[in-house]
């Protein structure tokens, strides 16, 4: 439900425009450094008010409750809250009227019965991605510098160049999707628990996590499905384990394979749109037209990256603490 992975285990909660959001994280070794301070980049990158991205701007301090003392983890769980200050709830109340076409308000109701936090999404909202960010953090400190995860935004709105993809969305005066890539140096041979638990198996599960995440292909992808067996193979040119080429995406029978890991995702274009649309009045019973108040992001996906570097570490973390690949005590003096 709310929780991820076996021995790096993170729990979620909070709601879009409640008290707080937060993160809880179990298996965390003790003894790495980390302050409230290590935080702030990944989490200013994952922000919103800039070209694109929503006009709602929090503070995002991290607040940090709980398994750290003296700059260090102690080894048990650690708590994070975020504060939500700059909510607008009244934007939300006509949407009790108009479930978002696209966005989870329809099911949410269905499911919990009404009694659901629908102000900004709830417990549904992109939000909640600051709290994926912060234990992304600590999962790349886990890592260590050796492992380098690092996602970057290829396409927006059908164009290679995001800045004209964005041009566009900005004329057409809609909502549009994009594609991020995720690329990890210097994992070792040997990640991955066939069947179930395979490598892909846990990113995939940790990645359409991230709200808004429609699809995902590893090395060549779908684009594999047209190529030739004698074409597709990756030649392995000596006893580490590199290959000539990298069409199985650094993963192989579920298992890394010591190449880099490569994987995209598709985000696809925020439900909110501005445009005028059509969806059931719940009040009336009738299909009306209606259009979506509030702030929202134009292009969600390019807040994206930091939050998929900041999955792929939690899954990776596991998996090297799983291998033994990571000590429980780090820095031990």
């Amino acid at each position: 439900m709310n929780s991820f992975g076996r021995l790096f285990r993170v729990n979620v909660f909070g709601e879009s425009h409640g008290a707080s959001v937060g993160v809880n994280i179990d298996g965390i070794p003790a003894g790495i450094p980390l302050k409230q301070e290590d935080f702030l980049p990944d989490l200013e990158r994952r922000k919103g008010g800039s070209r694109g991205t929503t006009p709602r701007k929090e503070e995002d301090l991290p607040f940090i409750k709980s398994g750290v003392f003296n700059d260090h983890t102690t080894g048990a769980p650690v708590t994070i809250l975020f504060e939500n200050n700059n909510t607008r709830s009244t934007d939300y109340e006509k949407l009790r009227e108009f479930p978002r076409p696209g966005h989870a308000d329809f099911v949410a109701t269905q499911k919990f019965g009404g009694f659901e936090d629908y102000r900004g999404g709830g417990h549904f909202s992109g939000r909640l991605t600051l709290n994926l960010v912060a234990a992304g953090v600590i999962a790349k400190k886990i890592l260590g510098d050796s492992i380098q995860v690092k996602a970057v935004i290829t396409e927006v709105g059908g164009y290679t160049n995001p800045e004209e993809g964005l041009e566009a969305a900005i004329a057409a005066k809609d909502s549009v999707g994009g594609i991020v890539e995720c690329v990890v140096e210097g994992l070792p041979i040997g990640l991955g628990e066939p069947f179930f638990d395979s490598l892909e198996s846990n990113l995939a599960h940790a990645v359409f996590a991230i709200p808004a995440v429609k699809g995902i292909e590893f090395g060549a992808g779908f684009a594999a499905a047209k190529m030739k067996g004698l074409e597709h193979n990756d030649p392995i040119l000596d006893k580490t384990g590199k290959t000539a080429t990298n069409n199985a995406g650094g993963v192989v029978g579920g298992i890394t394979n010591g190449n880099p890991l490569v994987f995209r995702i598709a985000v696809k274009p925020t439900s909110s749109t501005p445009k005028e649309q059509q969806t059931l009045n719940i009040a009336s019973g009738q299909v009306e037209t209606f259009s979506v108040k509030g702030r929202h992001d134009l292009c969600i996906a390019l807040r994206v990256p930091v939050v998929l570097e900041a999955v792929t570490a939690m899954v990776l973390a596991d998996f090297m603490l799983l291998e033994q690949f990571r000590p429980r005590v780090i820095n031990r003096p």
